[in-house]
């Protein structure tokens, strides 16, 4: 990537720029040196301190309007630096640099020198055909921090896990990766979701160039790469972005709006500026990187004033993720971007020429909410709450859907989704295994938090590696084969995914059995029928299941199989013409495909 030496005022203040990455920050120039730039346009003025220079100061002369400064010095890769910007003659604070590409390891603060060399080898993924609504998508959303550690309980860094998580993900039947945030953050505990460096992927585990390489090795496995990326707020420490020119320069001037429910500032999105730099970041990641998505966190807080639909909806906002998604797409027409909205905005997914926002996919945390809440109740209750499953599927094509059980759900005292299940220890394990059929066949792409998939009981802790020794246990292992199985049949049943969005691709073959707590439907391609039979009450039930004509039953999936820690034989394909009595156990849900 090298340098940009002008750059298009009038796009920057208007919230245009997208590469604004490749004029400010540290870049190399010529003869050993390294030019840096920086935005402070309030600063009295401002000066560069490094380990090139023993933390001496050398001056920044200002460039452009002014408002930009510059310096170009002989320095290292991996060399330390910060701006100390003063706000009068005497006054400074010393900031990394918000366009660094690297940092030190926390608690440091310091940017650091950073020149890709890397050069990618995931031509044929980016060849193939573009991603398409009506393919299966998996996506295992991990936590690299936590997902495995070293003996010493180290991190393994990017390269390291590149080869295990690319291994896991075949061998489970994931086919996309989502990344909880790792743009710099300084505080473990707020998992990334309080960022001070929007450029710099996180030191923790390694080299810019070392998370390129686990990008590049899931493409070539054919596994795409979501980045979990935040562009409501920011960290509040003093040596990030926060009064970053001695002014809130990047948060609203006012605490009433500047602050947000996190304890972290707002960005103040009304600004051009301001949009040019969230822009550029998150351009950066899909270009430099090479990422296949962003997932934008707290939508709903972008779209309506701190979040709250009643204080009414934040124009300015709406207008910035319109012209984020729009130049997004522009650039790079591939790109995914996702929504994590929980409000009931209209046209998320709608594309902007249509009036929309124009995303690909919106969480649907109101499917979430309803079904986990369903799971949780005795046989009884979910009787007489039989029709919080049918909901979802009556608003669900007002949007582009995707089914999330992300690392929300399985933290903060709300129990992992094994826990939520309700019933004695083994029930629990039934009632888990109906519950991701009934998942895996609704429509709607999927999502999976990292420990979903082997029944982990305890909740997600980011100090702490995934319980795998969970699998030592035999309903645990029969549970992980299950969850691979089930997640192979999504990938490679069309009629599971051709038509999610399509009125043609479900229907409700009977939704009315309310005293027996049983669902019935079909989804549907152009080559494929499956349907799904499922009995969420604790007793056995008897369901007639009537037909036109002769169908032929292949079986795909029996949640209550012996292999998977329940009860039944595999069992043979069979016909039925007009009229045949189903005998459904208890807590289970059972996949057929017919010809």
């Amino acid at each position: 990537m090298s340098i940009r030496e002008n750059m298009n005022l009038s796009d920057f203040y208007n919230g245009n720029e997208f590469e604004m990455y490749t004029y400010l920050g540290a870049h190399r120039a010529h003869d050993h040196h390294v030019t840096f730039r920086t935005y402070a346009p309030s600063a009295k003025h401002v000066s560069l301190i490094g380990s090139f220079s023993d933390w001496t100061e050398v001056p920044m002369h200002p460039i452009a309007n002014g408002q930009f400064y510059e310096a170009s010095v002989p320095a290292a890769e991996g060399d330390l630096y910060k701006y100390r910007i003063y706000t009068n003659d005497y006054d400074f604070i010393d900031h990394c640099d918000p366009y660094a590409s690297w940092a030190e390891v926390r608690p440091a603060t310091a940017s650091r020198i950073f020149t890709s060399s890397y050069a990618f080898h995931d031509e044929e993924w980016f060849n193939r055909k573009d991603h398409s609504e009506h393919e299966p998508m998996n996506i295992y959303e991990v936590n690299l921090g936590s997902w495995h550690l070293k003996e010493d309980d180290e991190w393994y860094n990017y390269e390291e896990l590149a080869e295990m998580l690319v291994k896991y993900c075949k061998e489970n039947n994931y086919n996309y990766l989502e990344l909880m945030p790792i743009t710099e953050f300084p505080n473990d505990a707020s998992w990334g979701y309080q960022p001070t460096g929007y450029f710099a992927p996180t030191s923790r585990y390694g080299t810019p160039d070392q998370l390129r390489y686990l990008i590049d090795a899931c493409h070539q496995a054919s596994i795409g790469v979501i980045l979990d990326f935040v562009p409501v707020h920011f960290a509040i420490d003093g040596f990030a972005l926060n009064n970053y020119d001695g002014t809130p320069l990047y948060n609203y001037p006012n605490d009433a709006v500047g602050k947000s429910e996190w304890g972290t500032c707002n960005f103040q999105h009304s600004r051009g500026d301001v949009r040019s730099f969230l822009n550029s970041s998150g351009y950066y990641w899909l270009k430099e990187f090479h990422f296949d998505g962003l997932r934008l966190d707290a939508v709903s807080n972008l779209i309506f004033w701190q979040g709250d639909s009643n204080r009414g909806v934040n124009n300015e906002t709406v207008n910035f993720i319109k012209n984020f998604n729009g130049g997004l797409k522009q650039r790079l027409p591939h790109a995914l971007l996702f929504a994590e909205d929980s409000s009931s905005y209209p046209g998320v997914t709608k594309k902007l020429e249509e009036g929309g926002l124009g995303f690909d996919y919106k969480w649907d945390l109101g499917w979430m909410n309803d079904t986990l809440d369903y799971f949780k109740k005795t046989s009884a209750e979910r009787k007489e709450n039989y029709h919080k499953l049918t909901f979802s599927m009556y608003y669900f094509y007002n949007e582009h859907y995707l089914l999330p059980l992300s690392h929300d759900e399985v933290v903060h005292g709300k129990k992992t989704i094994i826990d939520k299940m309700y019933g004695e220890y083994e029930d629990k394990f039934k009632n888990a295994r109906a519950f991701y059929m009934y998942m895996f066949a609704h429509p709607g792409k999927k999502l999976n938090f990292m420990g979903n998939e082997i029944a982990q009981f305890r909740e997600w802790d980011e100090k702490r590696e995934q319980d795998w020794d969970l699998l030592k246990y035999p309903l645990h292992d029969a549970f992980n084969h299950y969850f691979k199985d089930l997640s192979k049949l999504y990938l490679e049943h069309p009629s599971l995914s051709a038509h999610d969005y399509d009125l043609s691709g479900f229907e409700w073959i009977d939704c009315h059995q309310e005293d027996k707590a049983v669902y019935v439907f079909e989804r549907r391609c152009e080559d494929e029928r499956t349907i799904f039979f499922f009995n969420f009450s604790s007793e056995e039930q008897t369901y007639a299941y009537s037909n036109a004509q002769q169908e032929h039953f292949i079986p795909l999936l029996d949640s209550n199989a012996k292999i998977y820690g329940g009860e039944n034989d595999a069992e043979d394909a069979f016909d039925i013409s007009h009229t045949k009595a189903f005998t459904l156990d208890p807590l289970s849900a059972k996949a057929y495909l017919i010809k």
